[in-house]
């Protein structure tokens, strides 16, 4: 499943990262995937499970948050349920 949260919270300068990232250990603790608010109509040429505008429950074990700030630095943390 695909969700960005950024939508929802806009951009927080050094913020955003962990916003996402409480939004994924938030999915992992209580099965709830964040929505993509906004996503409209999928690609037909890219099969993605994107989590449109409600949010989804969901079994979770294991996340990716991405975080892709200015000036090239990047962060991508992987988290699973133990």
């Amino acid at each position: 499943m695909i969700s960005s949260t950024k939508a929802m919270h806009g951009h927080v300068i050094g913020g955003t990262g962990a916003i996402e990232l409480l939004a994924c250990i938030m999915a992992l603790r209580e099965g709830v995937i964040a929505p993509t608010i906004g996503y409209e109509e999928p690609d037909p040429e890219c099969a993605l499970d994107v989590v449109p505008n409600v949010a989804r429950d969901a079994r979770v074990d294991a996340v990716l948050s991405n975080a892709f700030a200015f000036g090239g630095l990047n962060a991508v943390l992987a988290l699973r349920r133990v």
